[in-house]
């Protein structure tokens, strides 16, 4: 985008970049914010179905679909309070860095081929990275109220969220072990093709990681039942307790935020990111080519179908973990640290040292032994790399396309490069 600024509207590289940077905030802020509004009536309603009641249905008609914007304006009319012992400029501090690490971790997430604010090659380090930093915020709003029950609710929170990101590591670990990249873009295009392409079909252990990362995703971003550090049957509102207004919004903001990239961190490491589960876009031959010179609207519709299925998927995840909070019982603090310690590592160990075994072992994929494989459907295998690197144009050896396919990423994750160029060595031998 900022070379379109600068090469169309002659536009400085600086400036070009600036607005290029801030309509990418504003996009990015846009799906943040709006899906954070969709969440709040959509909780209202999975709740008052799961409990029998029939939830907002007063405030913008039937369906009660504006009962979010009547709660922002409600706390933006109520008054910004902070306690006499707190840490005022902490206090109010803490809000914006909790939701600011959310939103941060948006930048590497990309919704379709191409369309991704910052393409990078360590885009699933750089998401688990800043993500982690979201409890920064929550440790120091429980500590800077200067009350005993939000510093317990912090430091809760602090336990749960580091030991969680033990096994959550781990489980991510292994789509980023079966394509050999960290580019989320690649791992995405790697699933092409049906359904059965899919990374949760690809062996057992990449099928019951995909459950450990759910538990441990819904434990980072602190939803029941692991909502511990916000316990309010013993903690009060654990480190909310001072909080109200609009700084108390920014930490929900931060919560739904966490929710949904987590959701669509899960579409595109186990379920195929913006692929459906038919290829219908690659039948007709309307797949986007970062490659192409000239634009397509086919490719635009492509991707636009794409974005909307990858959105699909996300929102997905989010509703299943709105069914958890309100099916399952709050577990107490020691059985979260138990759960973590005593089941989650060793499972997530587990997967990552079986799918190790069946990929020395070179054992069939179950998506082999399913009939929409045999379609000539692209297998998801680690070779995929190595071919794309070696059957690229020499023109394009050294750096990555946008679809996250190039020498660099290779040269992340092993030396795709080198292998590259002697595979074209043995070609030219030959």
């Amino acid at each position: 985008m900022a070379e379109f600024f600068a090469e169309t509207w002659a536009l400085p590289a600086p400036a070009a970049y600036a607005l290029a940077g801030l309509i990418h905030c504003a996009l990015l802020l846009g799906i943040v914010a709006t899906g954070a509004m969709g969440f709040i009536w959509l909780e209202r309603k999975v709740s008052g179905r799961i409990q029998d009641r029939l939830g907002p249905t007063r405030v913008g008609g039937k369906f009660g679909w504006l009962q979010s914007l009547a709660d922002g304006i409600k706390l933006l009319s109520k008054e910004d309070l902070a306690p006499q012992e707190a840490d005022r400029l902490l206090f109010r501090a803490a809000p914006y860095i909790s939701f600011s690490a959310s939103y941060t971790a948006y930048l590497a997430l990309p919704f379709a081929p191409g369309w991704v604010a910052f393409d990078t090659n360590v885009a699933v380090f750089f998401i688990l990275a800043v993500l982690g930093l979201e409890v920064f915020g929550v440790i120091l709003g429980g500590y800077a109220s200067g009350s005993k029950w939000s510093l317990f609710g912090a430091m809760r929170e602090a336990a749960q969220v580091v030991s969680y990101e033990v096994p959550l590591g781990m489980c991510v670990a292994i789509p980023v072990l079966l394509t050999g990249t960290m580019n989320l873009t690649t791992i995405a295009q790697m699933q092409a093709g049906w359904f059965t392409n899919w990374l949760i079909f690809h062996d057992p252990f990449t099928f019951v990681a995909f459950w450990v990362y759910a538990a441990c995703a819904l434990a980072s971003v602190n939803r029941a039942p692991f909502d511990l550090a916000e316990a309010e049957s013993e903690l009060v509102a654990g480190f909310l307790t001072e909080y109200s207004g609009l700084r108390w919004s920014y930490f929900f903001m931060a919560e739904y935020g966490s929710m949904l990239l987590v959701g669509g961190l899960a579409a595109l490491l186990f379920f195929g990111g913006w692929n459906g589960p038919v290829p219908i876009f690659h039948s007709l031959g309307w797949a986007y080519a970062p490659d192409e010179t000239a634009w397509r609207l086919t490719g635009f519709l492509s991707n636009l179908a794409g974005c909307m299925n990858f959105l699909t998927k996300a929102v997905l995840g989010v509703l299943v973990m709105m069914w958890a909070r309100w099916t399952l019982p709050r577990l107490r603090i020691d059985q979260v640290m138990s759960m973590c310690l005593k089941y989650c590592i060793p499972l997530a160990a587990f997967c990552f040292v079986g799918v190790l075994g069946w990929q020395a072992l070179g054992v069939a994929s179950p998506n082999d032994w399913l009939p929409a494989a045999r379609g000539g459907a692209i297998a998801v295998r680690e070779t995929w790399w190595w071919q794309e690197a070696a059957a690229a144009p020499a023109g394009r050896a050294g750096r990555g396309d946008e679809s996250g396919v190039g020498a660099d990423t290779g040269d992340v994750v092993g030396g795709t490069a080198r292998r590259a160029r002697i595979a074209e060595g043995a070609g030219g031998a030959g």
